[in-house]
Protein backbone atom coordinates (compact mmCIF):
# COMPACT_ATOMS: atom_id res chain seq x y z
CA UNK A 1 0.00 0.00 0.00
CA UNK A 2 1.63 3.27 -1.06
CA UNK A 3 2.12 5.77 1.65
CA UNK A 4 2.33 9.24 1.97
CA UNK A 5 4.65 11.48 4.05
CA UNK A 6 4.57 15.59 3.78
CA UNK A 7 8.23 17.03 4.09
CA UNK A 8 7.61 20.04 5.89
CA UNK A 9 10.89 22.93 4.65
CA UNK A 10 11.11 26.38 4.34
CA UNK A 11 8.26 28.29 5.87
CA UNK A 12 5.07 25.98 4.50
CA UNK A 13 5.71 23.75 1.59
CA UNK A 14 5.85 20.17 1.77
CA UNK A 15 8.01 18.09 -0.12
CA UNK A 16 5.96 15.06 -1.03
CA UNK A 17 7.27 11.18 -0.14
CA UNK A 18 5.30 8.20 -1.84
CA UNK A 19 6.62 4.83 -0.29
CA UNK A 20 5.79 1.41 0.16
CA UNK A 21 7.71 1.13 3.23
CA UNK A 22 11.20 0.20 1.12
CA UNK A 23 11.44 2.31 -1.85
CA UNK A 24 10.40 5.79 -2.44
CA UNK A 25 9.35 8.86 -4.57
CA UNK A 26 9.97 12.50 -4.33
CA UNK A 27 7.69 14.82 -5.43
CA UNK A 28 8.79 18.37 -6.14
CA UNK A 29 11.92 18.41 -3.63
CA UNK A 30 12.79 21.99 -3.29
CA UNK A 31 15.57 21.22 -0.33
CA UNK A 32 17.47 17.97 -0.53
CA UNK A 33 18.21 17.92 3.56
CA UNK A 34 14.82 17.27 5.16
CA UNK A 35 14.20 14.71 1.70
CA UNK A 36 17.45 13.02 2.88
CA UNK A 37 16.53 13.08 6.21
CA UNK A 38 13.32 11.44 5.94
CA UNK A 39 14.47 9.00 4.05
CA UNK A 40 17.10 7.77 6.47
CA UNK A 41 14.74 7.97 9.54
CA UNK A 42 12.48 6.01 7.68
CA UNK A 43 14.72 3.98 6.25
CA UNK A 44 13.87 4.25 2.28
CA UNK A 45 16.10 3.82 -0.69
CA UNK A 46 14.88 7.09 -3.05
CA UNK A 47 13.92 5.75 -6.26
CA UNK A 48 12.54 8.32 -8.47
CA UNK A 49 11.86 12.25 -8.63
CA UNK A 50 9.10 13.98 -10.01
CA UNK A 51 8.86 17.56 -10.37
CA UNK A 52 5.78 19.77 -11.24
CA UNK A 53 7.25 23.19 -12.09
CA UNK A 54 10.26 25.05 -12.22
CA UNK A 55 10.28 27.42 -8.91
CA UNK A 56 13.40 26.76 -6.92
CA UNK A 57 11.11 25.79 -4.23
CA UNK A 58 10.09 22.90 -5.97
CA UNK A 59 13.07 21.89 -7.58
CA UNK A 60 16.19 23.35 -5.50
CA UNK A 61 17.40 20.00 -3.94
CA UNK A 62 16.85 17.65 -7.24
CA UNK A 63 20.47 18.00 -7.92
CA UNK A 64 22.07 17.30 -4.43
CA UNK A 65 19.67 13.89 -4.71
CA UNK A 66 20.10 13.06 -7.88
CA UNK A 67 23.85 13.55 -7.57
CA UNK A 68 23.65 10.75 -4.35
CA UNK A 69 20.75 8.28 -5.49
CA UNK A 70 21.09 8.20 -9.13
CA UNK A 71 17.37 8.60 -9.73
CA UNK A 72 15.54 9.57 -12.90
CA UNK A 73 14.16 12.86 -12.20
CA UNK A 74 10.69 13.33 -14.52
CA UNK A 75 9.90 17.26 -15.58
CA UNK A 76 7.59 19.14 -17.87
CA UNK A 77 9.81 19.96 -20.51
CA UNK A 78 10.96 23.41 -19.25
CA UNK A 79 14.20 24.66 -19.52
CA UNK A 80 14.59 26.54 -16.63
CA UNK A 81 14.41 23.01 -15.01
CA UNK A 82 17.83 21.73 -16.18
CA UNK A 83 18.29 18.26 -13.84
CA UNK A 84 15.53 16.63 -15.91
CA UNK A 85 16.22 13.06 -17.28
CA UNK A 86 12.45 12.34 -18.64
CA UNK A 87 10.43 15.44 -20.37
CA UNK A 88 6.62 14.68 -19.52
CA UNK A 89 3.78 16.19 -20.91
CA UNK A 90 -0.03 15.78 -20.19
CA UNK A 91 -1.31 12.37 -21.39
CA UNK A 92 2.00 11.09 -20.97
CA UNK A 93 2.35 7.89 -18.18
CA UNK A 94 5.13 7.54 -15.69
CA UNK A 95 5.07 3.99 -14.95
CA UNK A 96 7.51 3.10 -12.05
CA UNK A 97 8.57 -0.70 -10.31
CA UNK A 98 9.52 0.64 -6.89
CA UNK A 99 7.49 1.52 -5.25
CA UNK A 100 5.08 0.29 -7.85
CA UNK A 101 3.15 3.27 -8.95
CA UNK A 102 1.59 4.09 -12.72
CA UNK A 103 0.89 7.84 -12.63
CA UNK A 104 -0.84 10.18 -15.65
CA UNK A 105 0.45 13.38 -16.18
CA UNK A 106 -1.79 16.07 -16.23
CA UNK A 107 -1.16 19.38 -18.25
CA UNK A 108 -1.73 21.84 -15.99
CA UNK A 109 -1.01 25.60 -17.02
CA UNK A 110 -1.93 28.82 -14.73
CA UNK A 111 0.46 29.05 -11.53
CA UNK A 112 3.29 28.67 -14.59
CA UNK A 113 3.02 28.08 -18.29
CA UNK A 114 4.41 24.40 -18.18
CA UNK A 115 3.08 23.44 -14.80
CA UNK A 116 1.84 19.46 -14.44
CA UNK A 117 0.50 17.44 -12.05
CA UNK A 118 0.62 13.55 -11.68
CA UNK A 119 -2.08 11.17 -10.67
CA UNK A 120 -2.62 7.40 -10.70
CA UNK A 121 -3.00 4.86 -7.42
CA UNK A 122 -5.73 7.37 -6.10
CA UNK A 123 -3.66 10.00 -5.23
CA UNK A 124 -3.05 13.26 -6.66
CA UNK A 125 0.22 15.39 -6.97
CA UNK A 126 -0.46 18.89 -8.14
CA UNK A 127 2.25 21.03 -6.64
CA UNK A 128 1.20 24.73 -6.54
CA UNK A 129 -2.61 24.75 -9.33
CA UNK A 130 -4.39 23.75 -6.15
CA UNK A 131 -4.54 23.66 -2.68
CA UNK A 132 -6.84 23.19 0.15
CA UNK A 133 -9.58 25.23 0.06
CA UNK A 134 -7.68 27.28 -2.66
CA UNK A 135 -5.46 27.41 -5.96
CA UNK A 136 -2.07 29.06 -6.74
CA UNK A 137 -1.34 32.53 -8.07
CA UNK A 138 -1.32 33.11 -11.70
CA UNK A 139 2.12 34.00 -12.42
CA UNK A 140 2.24 33.04 -16.21
CA UNK A 141 -1.03 31.42 -16.75
CA UNK A 142 -4.42 33.18 -17.51
CA UNK A 143 -7.67 33.11 -15.71
CA UNK A 144 -8.99 30.88 -18.31
CA UNK A 145 -6.35 28.68 -18.74
CA UNK A 146 -5.98 28.16 -14.82
CA UNK A 147 -9.98 27.24 -14.42
CA UNK A 148 -9.68 24.38 -17.41
CA UNK A 149 -7.27 22.90 -14.74
CA UNK A 150 -8.85 23.17 -11.97
CA UNK A 151 -11.84 21.77 -13.73
CA UNK A 152 -9.75 19.15 -15.08
CA UNK A 153 -8.70 18.42 -11.37
CA UNK A 154 -12.42 18.84 -10.13
CA UNK A 155 -13.22 15.77 -12.34
CA UNK A 156 -11.21 13.12 -10.94
CA UNK A 157 -12.72 10.44 -8.56
CA UNK A 158 -13.95 12.35 -5.32
CA UNK A 159 -11.83 9.97 -2.99
CA UNK A 160 -8.71 10.98 -4.79
CA UNK A 161 -5.48 11.86 -2.01
CA UNK A 162 -5.12 15.71 -3.06
CA UNK A 163 -0.91 16.23 -2.34
CA UNK A 164 -0.93 19.98 -2.05
CA UNK A 165 2.80 21.36 -2.13
CA UNK A 166 1.84 23.94 0.56
CA UNK A 167 0.46 24.31 3.64
CA UNK A 168 -1.96 27.43 3.09
CA UNK A 169 -4.97 25.47 4.21
CA UNK A 170 -6.18 27.93 7.43
CA UNK A 171 -5.67 31.10 5.39
CA UNK A 172 -7.26 29.67 2.79
CA UNK A 173 -10.33 28.80 4.80
CA UNK A 174 -10.36 32.18 6.05
CA UNK A 175 -11.03 33.63 2.38
CA UNK A 176 -13.60 30.78 1.39
CA UNK A 177 -15.48 31.85 4.68
CA UNK A 178 -16.05 35.32 3.74
CA UNK A 179 -17.15 33.90 0.00
CA UNK A 180 -19.46 30.81 1.17
CA UNK A 181 -19.87 31.92 4.99
CA UNK A 182 -23.07 29.42 5.10
CA UNK A 183 -21.03 26.33 3.66
CA UNK A 184 -21.91 23.85 6.30
CA UNK A 185 -18.82 21.61 5.14
CA UNK A 186 -16.61 24.75 5.01
CA UNK A 187 -17.20 25.54 8.78
CA UNK A 188 -16.54 21.49 9.61
CA UNK A 189 -13.46 21.73 7.61
CA UNK A 190 -12.18 25.03 9.21
CA UNK A 191 -12.97 23.35 12.76
CA UNK A 192 -11.11 20.36 11.63
CA UNK A 193 -7.80 22.63 10.31
CA UNK A 194 -8.05 24.27 13.92
CA UNK A 195 -7.47 21.34 15.56
CA UNK A 196 -4.81 19.83 13.26
CA UNK A 197 -2.98 22.93 12.73
CA UNK A 198 -3.36 23.56 16.99
CA UNK A 199 -1.39 20.07 17.00
CA UNK A 200 1.55 21.16 14.94
CA UNK A 201 -0.33 18.30 12.04
CA UNK A 202 -0.86 19.02 8.51
CA UNK A 203 -3.90 19.52 7.01
CA UNK A 204 -3.09 17.51 4.35
CA UNK A 205 -4.04 15.68 2.08
CA UNK A 206 -7.42 16.80 1.64
CA UNK A 207 -9.20 14.30 -1.06
CA UNK A 208 -11.40 16.19 -4.03
CA UNK A 209 -14.31 15.82 -2.80
CA UNK A 210 -13.91 17.76 0.48
CA UNK A 211 -12.45 20.21 -2.19
CA UNK A 212 -15.50 19.94 -4.12
CA UNK A 213 -17.56 20.82 -1.06
CA UNK A 214 -15.35 23.83 0.23
CA UNK A 215 -13.10 24.74 -2.24
CA UNK A 216 -14.72 28.27 -4.06
CA UNK A 217 -11.79 28.15 -7.09
CA UNK A 218 -13.65 24.49 -7.27
CA UNK A 219 -17.07 25.94 -6.85
CA UNK A 220 -17.89 29.31 -9.68
CA UNK A 221 -20.76 27.47 -10.32
CA UNK A 222 -22.58 27.04 -7.25
CA UNK A 223 -25.32 29.50 -6.68
CA UNK A 224 -23.29 31.21 -3.53
CA UNK A 225 -20.46 31.45 -5.36
CA UNK A 226 -22.72 33.40 -8.57
CA UNK A 227 -23.86 35.90 -6.20
CA UNK A 228 -21.03 36.50 -4.39
CA UNK A 229 -19.46 37.70 -8.06
CA UNK A 230 -22.71 39.38 -8.95
CA UNK A 231 -21.66 41.39 -5.31
CA UNK A 232 -18.48 42.21 -6.90
CA UNK A 233 -19.80 42.76 -10.19
CA UNK A 234 -19.65 39.78 -11.93
CA UNK A 235 -22.91 38.83 -14.26
CA UNK A 236 -24.32 35.63 -13.94
CA UNK A 237 -22.67 34.25 -16.91
CA UNK A 238 -19.27 35.33 -16.86
CA UNK A 239 -17.65 32.21 -15.33
CA UNK A 240 -14.20 32.88 -16.27
CA UNK A 241 -14.09 36.53 -15.41
CA UNK A 242 -15.72 35.29 -11.97
CA UNK A 243 -12.74 33.21 -10.99
CA UNK A 244 -10.39 35.77 -12.08
CA UNK A 245 -12.33 37.90 -9.17
CA UNK A 246 -11.99 35.14 -6.92
CA UNK A 247 -8.59 34.87 -7.20
CA UNK A 248 -8.30 38.83 -7.08
CA UNK A 249 -9.84 38.57 -3.67
CA UNK A 250 -7.69 35.93 -2.44
CA UNK A 251 -4.59 38.17 -3.79
CA UNK A 252 -5.64 41.07 -1.51
CA UNK A 253 -7.24 39.26 1.78
CA UNK A 254 -4.75 38.99 4.97
CA UNK A 255 -5.93 35.80 6.80
CA UNK A 256 -6.83 36.30 10.66
CA UNK A 257 -4.29 34.73 12.97
CA UNK A 258 -6.90 32.95 14.73
CA UNK A 259 -10.74 32.96 14.42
Amino acid sequence: MLRLEPVPAFDDNYLWLAHDGTHAVAVDPGAAEPVAATLQRLNLRLCAILVTHHHDDHIGGVSALRAACDVAVYAPDDARIADATHRVRGGDVVDLARPSLRLNVIDLPGHTRSHIGYHGGGVLFCGDTLFSAGCGRLFEGTPAQMLASLDTLAALPPETAVCCAHEYTWSNCAYAATVEPDNARLAARIAEVRDLRDARRPSLPSTIAQERATNPFLRVDEPAVIAWGERHGVPARARVERFAALRRGKDQFRAPATW
